[in-house]
């Protein structure tokens, strides 16, 4: 059973875009539909972690309205980080769906069988990722990502259960 999903940030849970303000204010956007879809994976008794290349207070914030209590930013070796979390969680490789989109995203991927990048993911992450989303970066790929768990982990009756 997948028990946890690990997400990227810049090109997975957004489109990959980061805006400045004048002021020099960092702007990004996510897509509520995977918000959703991260508060659902956590009613069904699962978790969440972001290990990101980038360090955001806005994410940090995204991050507080999602409960999504594992948070590391500023990562280099996602890898490194991953296998951190693993310990930090008590869970095995075979536990964990990992969403990234670029080549910084390459050895994390490659450490678990259900990686997933979106539709407009680097070529290189598109060769060797298990399954490439229809959907574009931070236009609902996590939530693609999260409804292919759910179907795959026959989970569907809990999700009924949830929203009746």
């Amino acid at each position: 059973m997948i028990e946890l999903i690990v997400l990227d940030v810049d090109g997975t849970m957004t489109d990959g875009s980061i805006i400045y303000t004048q002021e020099g204010s960092e702007i990004k956007t996510f897509n509520v539909k995977d918000g959703l879809g991260i508060a659902l994976w956590h009613k069904l008794g699962k978790k969440t972690a972001i290990i990101t290349g980038r360090e955001s207070t806005i994410l940090t914030q995204r991050a507080k309205e999602l409960n999504i209590t594992i948070l590391k930013q500023g990562a280099r070796d996602k890898a490194k980080i991953l296998k951190e979390v693993l310990q930090e969680l008590g869970l095995k490789v075979n536990q964990v769906a990992i969403i990234g989109d670029d080549l910084n995203d390459l050895p994390m991927l490659r450490e678990v069988k259900y990686s997933f990048a979106p539709k407009d993911c680097a070529k290189e992450v598109k060769k060797m990722v298990y399954k490439v989303l229809k959907a574009k970066g931070g236009k609902g790929a996590v939530r693609e990502m999260i409804d292919f768990l759910i179907q795959k982990e026959q989970l569907s009756a809990r999700v009924n259960e949830i929203f009746s």
